[in-house]
């Protein structure tokens, strides 16, 4: 049941006087629930019971947070009907998109908890004490992955389940034992609010301290910036845009004590179509990227917005089926009169760009919140001049760079910003571009062969993240049971009691983990 308050720990409080409403973008209606946002004292409150939680919380051996995490996916699934139509509601999306999203949300939580259950992601080292060493003793060092601390979450707007409330910034954080405290999106505070609910009966259900996971309302960013500059806050994660993401960074690493901002801030995931693959495919690869631009509404981060290739009559075939084919598929309804309002917005900006030309615009009239898709094109030597054609327009709309040459081609995406997927279409003759290819892996966080960059596996091999803009720390995944080392750091005990250590690093390693010992890895105690 949906009361429009917010999680502080356990409890349900609304003290505050300001309130708001989701909306139904298929409607074109609000939706009759109402959300009151989290005042500066719930606020504090919030951040107080999770920091006093961090302090059990950290401590909690895997197999209790794998118990927690399995509960958590387990509640998920027990709201059934509610939570999807809820989502539905909320998002405009499909029941469809909203069961596979919480297939994925449950998986991530299932396997963050088998993760932590096993135990070795702690990268236990150990080097043994060498008192004979000449001319200096060695000391005993031993070394694991600790919890940051508190982890503020900001829910993401295409993405109500896998990327919010219980997504995967928040099931890495708890699983790598740092308490949560959610920004819930307003887009979806429903939704959000049905998956705290999930939470908090989760960590009831299997002791978890209280203050481990509180969800906030907010219809503003006043909630987000106080979260932000809480001393008690040790680490934020955020999924959107550049501008908010780039904002909670700035607003991080000026507080007396910085503090780490993982963003995921979105990209234009740059296409590179090779000359023999447009020769022998160009109607094939025009009917598969008009689908891959405008699948879900191009609400994706990783939806292909900039196609590159070499000019040819290849080329300009590709570019006439694409425009062809793109306009075949009706449009579908965006996320929120907001975020359509920015993608009409950013559309007219970028189609305004001298040079620019627009190929392919859908004509015909649409329901209200539906996205009108469209293709333009742009000569290589403008698109090199004018930066303002390298910005992501987030949505159904993308843009194909006719390159002089191999070199311009090179040279077009070394000076692209970072971005978090790069593809190659190629027929055989990859081994003939190693400049590009180095290029393209020099701005990328993912790198794709004759495929489409829609769709991110969650397993351990994917890199959701890249350079900067597409991520705040190319060095992190977003996705993925790796994505738990942006919650951690490196710590070290000298010389320390067998019997104080964390049973990580005992002698006779009582959880069998595997560990690495003087070099050697190792599931043997000591």
């Amino acid at each position: 049941m949906i009361t429009g308050k917010n999680y502080l720990g356990n409890k349900q409080l609304d003290k505050g006087t300001k309130t708001y409403k989701t909306f139904n973008p298929l409607l074109n209606i609000e939706n009759e629930f109402v959300f009151v946002e989290a005042t500066s004292e719930e606020i504090d409150e919030a951040v107080h019971l999770a920091s006093e939680a961090f302090k059990v919380f950290r401590t909690i051996s895997g197999e209790k947070k794998a118990a927690f995490l399995n509960a958590i996916a387990d509640e998920i699934l027990a709201l059934n009907d509610e939570l999807i139509q809820t989502y539905c509601k909320e998002s405009g999306l499909p029941e469809g998109r909203a069961k596979g999203e919480r297939g994925r949300t449950v998986f991530q939580l299932r396997s963050f908890a088998d993760l932590v259950k096993e135990g070795s992601w702690v990268e236990a080292s150990i080097d043994t004490a060498q008192p004979n060493r000449e001319p200096l003793p060695k000391p005993d060092l031993r070394k694991l992955l600790i919890p940051l601390g508190p982890v503020v979450v900001f829910g993401a707007s295409n993405f109500p389940l896998a990327y919010s409330t219980a997504g995967g910034d928040t099931a890495a954080a708890l699983a790598a034992g740092c308490p949560v405290i959610v920004k819930s999106h307003p887009m979806h505070a429903g939704t959000g609010e049905l998956v705290a609910s999930a939470i908090i009966k989760a960590a009831e259900k299997t002791d978890m301290p209280n203050g481990v996971f509180s969800n906030l309302n907010s219809s503003g960013v006043e909630v987000g910036t106080q979260l932000v500059k809480h001393p008690e806050v040790k680490a934020v994660g955020f999924t959107g845009s550049l501008r908010g993401g780039r904002a909670l960074y700035d607003l991080a690493s000026q507080r007396e004590e910085p503090i780490p901002v993982f963003a995921e801030m979105g990209s234009i995931n740059p296409v590179i179509m090779l000359p023999n693959a447009l020769k022998n495919r160009a109607e094939d690869l025009a009917k598969t990227y008009a689908g891959s631009i405008i699948l879900g509404t191009g609400q994706f981060c990783t939806k292909p917005g900039l196609l590159l290739a070499i000019k040819s009559d290849a080329l300009t075939q590709f570019i006439s089926i694409l425009s062809k084919e793109i306009v075949k598929i009706e449009p579908t309804c965006m996320l929120h009169p907001n975020i359509i309002g920015a993608y009409e917005n950013n559309k007219s900006k970028m189609i305004s760009q001298a040079g620019l030309s627009v190929v392919s615009d859908f004509e015909n009239d649409v329901q209200t919140n539906y996205a009108k898709q469209a293709i333009t094109t742009v000569e290589g030597q403008t698109f090199l001049e004018n930066t303002n054609l390298h910005q992501e327009v987030f949505g159904p709309f993308s843009m194909v760079v006719q390159c002089q040459d191999k070199e311009q081609l090179e040279l077009i995406i070394s000076k692209l910003e970072g971005q978090l997927t790069g593809t190659l279409i190629a027929d055989n003759e990859a081994s003939e571009y190693p400049g590009l290819i180095s290029a393209l892996q020099n701005r990328v966080g993912r790198i794709i062969y004759n495929g489409v960059p829609t769709g991110v596996e969650v397993c351990p091999s994917m890199v959701h993240g890249g350079p900067y803009p597409a991520s705040t720390d190319s060095r992190f995944t977003a996705v993925g049971i790796n994505s738990i080392k942006r919650w951690v750091r490196p710590f070290s005990y000298q010389d320390w009691p067998n019997e104080l250590l964390p049973d990580e690093l005992k002698n006779e390693n009582p959880l069998g983990i595997s560990r690495l010992v003087d070099n050697k890895q190792t599931n043997d105690s000591i």
